[in-house]
């Protein structure tokens, strides 16, 4: 299709772009109103019980720590520990984030602190979800070493180092108004498109079938009756 056939298409179609352009300007008030929804970050570490040679616990982070806590990350990821984190109370989404010292491609999980988020339209409601989310990850890696009947004194702990503490989500409101238009544009032009070669082809039939019905007619020599001859 040419530029000058596309441009008489959109003009024929014009009404199929002016509900377009409504259905973007409703969306641009989104984007110009939109509702603010508050982020809850906190951090907890998994920490080895207190020795005698090495009473300070953040002294000795080793990499065996990480990797049970992953363990234990990897259980609430799964559907089981999605559905156990929604029925202890925690709204909106959350992701569980363990913090370590490679890439994202290449992780190593030397390090068992772990991040966790979550979002929601009410601050307050976010701080509860993740601390909902820490209670259930702490009750994980107590049940893990009860399985092992490790002794009280010997099992690893759960520390909060970073309170959660709720922040406002703010976009860039430019980037979504361009978004919306770009959409707006592209779905506007398909439709209007695609709304030409429907009514085209519908137009196209009846002219077939009328010419069909002047052929027999041509043919019989005589009129073809019509419903209103008929009655």
């Amino acid at each position: 299709m040419s530029p000058g056939e596309l441009f008489r298409t959109l003009r024929r179609r014009w009404y199929v772009l002016v509900l377009a352009a409504v259905l973007a300007a409703a969306g641009a008030l989104q984007v110009l109103r939109p509702t603010t929804t508050y982020v809850s970050t906190a951090i907890v570490v998994l920490k080895p019980p207190v020795t005698g040679n090495q009473p300070n616990q953040l002294a000795n982070l080793q990499p065996p720590l990480a990797a049970v806590s992953l363990a234990a990350v990897q259980q609430l990821n799964s559907s089981d520990g999605e559905a156990e984190l929604r029925a202890a109370g925690v709204l909106g989404s959350y992701r569980l984030i363990p913090r370590n010292s490679g890439t994202s491609v290449t992780p190593r999980y030397l390090i068992p602190s772990l991040q966790i988020q979550a979002q929601h339209t009410d601050p307050a409601t976010a701080d509860r979800s993740v601390l909902k989310v820490v209670e259930v990850y702490g009750k994980h890696l107590s049940d893990m070493q009860a399985e092992q009947q490790i002794p009280a004194a010997g099992r690893m702990s759960v520390t909060l180092l970073v309170p959660p503490s709720a922040v406002a989500q703010l976009g860039t409101k430019s980037r979504g108004l361009a978004g919306t238009a770009v959409l707006a544009l592209v779905a506007g032009t398909a439709c209007a498109l695609w709304t030409d070669q429907l009514l085209a082809g519908r137009s196209r039939r009846r002219r077939e079938s009328a010419g069909a019905g002047s052929n027999r007619t041509e043919r019989d020599g005589s009129p073809v009756p019509t419903a209103a001859a008929a009655r």
